[in-house]
């Protein structure tokens, strides 16, 4: 199925953009010679529309042929939908411009130069519209596991881990890190989240074989050249494609800027996203946001407070501490949705916790209210949190707040994502909440601190609605 999709999908666009094409130049002959839009048309230069098939033909020849150089239909990912829009764009008016250029030449007057400009809108208007539905259906394909690689990461450092983190986090590019392979004992025999520690590197053959591996990734550093050479060779023998992970990649665990002049990479290292005007753009965000979300709940900040108070005795706000920015401790807020004796019960469901790692989650935790079910299930218990964003002790947006005990028990690798202000909602919330394992989670809110962006706050903000709405993965 994997190799079908990345065989056919180019196919389907050519095809898709020939007939959006030649749906285009009738549509702008119609507005040109029977609507007359800005002007009227000389009957003298009255047409039929059969004139027209030899441009038509012309153009969806030079339009296959410049999106072609443009790279629309090779099989490349990672490629920003920007960056696919502006190509095609750059297409379309390259090739409207070749043709307005001949016909001039060839001097057939009767040819209305408005209609080209016409042709040229909707196609880019009809294309756009055809890659922003193919991403949309190739994406729910990838994240349903169809057209998918299974992927193999050799080397299980921190490198290796950028690698993981950003395939996890980006389930749409179509890749599934599905195992590991590392000559130090203790990271070759363990699991981060569903990724599987299958042992040393020696292992690859088999793994390959037994994994049902498509892509094999290397992550070590240069100074293993010739092991490296090998482990190339070694998968291309069994006819499965291995990349090898840059070493400059090593500088900078936040990533690196690629940008390339006539096919030379030129690499620079990438600013840390959290400093600075971008610190200070999220914050006055907060901020903005959180005081009128702040407003506009209150009347639901009254029912619940209500409700806690006739359902059971205790308090109405729970208070806990939490670790924080750098793990400094500060005392997160929630409307209280267990019992008053619920942290003295904790001992006796700890061999019911079904969250790996430093973690426990029970789906029905027996300590709850019976207006804590509901709550929780809705996310409205965190309501009380805009009052911690609105002190500076958290973000809408971060990991999640984590138990100091939590945080005593992290491996060193999974302590980077206390370098970001822990939010309310984040990256590993809307990506599956308690279904995923910590690792997964750790992973998320790493790429989370490495890639902010004001837009990425944004879509999460959007993700969540319907995450709450539906309470998946919540309890």
């Amino acid at each position: 199925m994997k190799r079908d999709v990345r065989t056919w999908l180019p196919w389907i666009t050519l095809l898709t953009d020939v007939l959006l094409i030649n749906l285009a130049v009738p549509i702008a002959y119609w507005l040109r010679y029977n609507l007359q839009l800005f002007r009227g048309v000389d009957p003298a230069n009255n047409v039929p529309y059969r004139v027209y098939l030899p441009l038509s033909a012309l153009l969806t020849v030079l339009l296959i042929l410049t999106n072609r150089k443009e790279g629309a239909y090779d099989t490349r990912r990672g490629r920003s939908l920007f960056d696919e829009l502006y190509a095609m764009v750059n297409a379309t008016t390259t090739s409207i411009m070749v043709l307005v250029v001949l016909v001039f030449f060839y001097r057939r007057l009767f040819y209305s130069r408005i209609i080209f400009v016409y042709a040229g809108i909707l196609i880019i208007i009809l294309l756009s519209l055809a890659r922003l539905v193919r991403r949309a259906i190739v994406g729910r394909m990838r994240q349903a596991g169809q057209g998918v690689d299974r992927v193999l990461i050799v080397g299980a450092g921190e490198v290796g881990r950028a690698v993981m983190r950003n395939m996890i986090a980006q389930p749409g590019l179509g890749y599934r890190p599905v195992a590991l392979l590392d000559d130090d004992p203790s990271k070759g025999s363990t699991d981060i989240g569903p990724i599987k520690a299958l042992g040393p590197i020696e292992n690859l053959p088999d793994v390959i074989a037994d994994q049902a591996i498509d892509q094999v990734i290397i992550t070590l550093p240069w100074q293993y050249h010739r092991k490296i050479v090998r482990l190339v060779s070694e998968s291309q023998q069994v006819g499965v494609r291995a990349r090898v992970v840059p070493d400059l990649f090593q500088l900078s665990m936040g990533g690196v800027d690629i940008e390339e002049i006539n096919g030379i990479p030129l690499i620079s290292i990438k600013e840390i996203s959290l400093t600075g005007l971008n610190r200070a753009t999220k914050r006055a965000f907060d901020l903005i946001a959180a005081s009128l979300a702040f407003i506009v709940s209150l009347p639901v900040w009254l029912l619940i407070a209500l409700a806690i108070r006739v359902d059971s005795p205790g308090p109405i706000l729970f208070r806990q501490p939490r670790a924080g920015r750098d793990g400094k401790p500060f005392t997160v807020l929630k409307f209280r949705s267990m019992r008053q004796d619920a942290e003295v019960e904790l001992d006796k469901l700890l061999q019911r916790n079904e969250a790996n790692g430093p973690m426990f989650k029970i789906r029905d935790d027996p300590r709850r209210t019976r207006v804590g079910r509901f709550i929780r299930k809705t996310s409205l218990d965190e309501l009380p949190q805009f009052i911690n964003v609105l002190r500076g002790e958290m973000s809408l947006v971060g990991p999640r707040p984590a138990l100091l005990n939590e945080v005593a028990q992290y491996q060193e690798w999974q302590r980077k994502r206390l370098d970001v202000q822990p939010g309310i909602t984040g990256l590993w919330q809307v990506s599956g909440r308690s279904d995923l394992t910590f690792d997964e989670m750790a992973m998320l809110d790493i790429y989370y601190g490495e890639n902010w962006s004001l837009s990425l706050d944004l879509q999460i903000l959007l993700r969540t609605v319907p995450q709450v709405l539906f309470g998946d993965g919540a309890y």
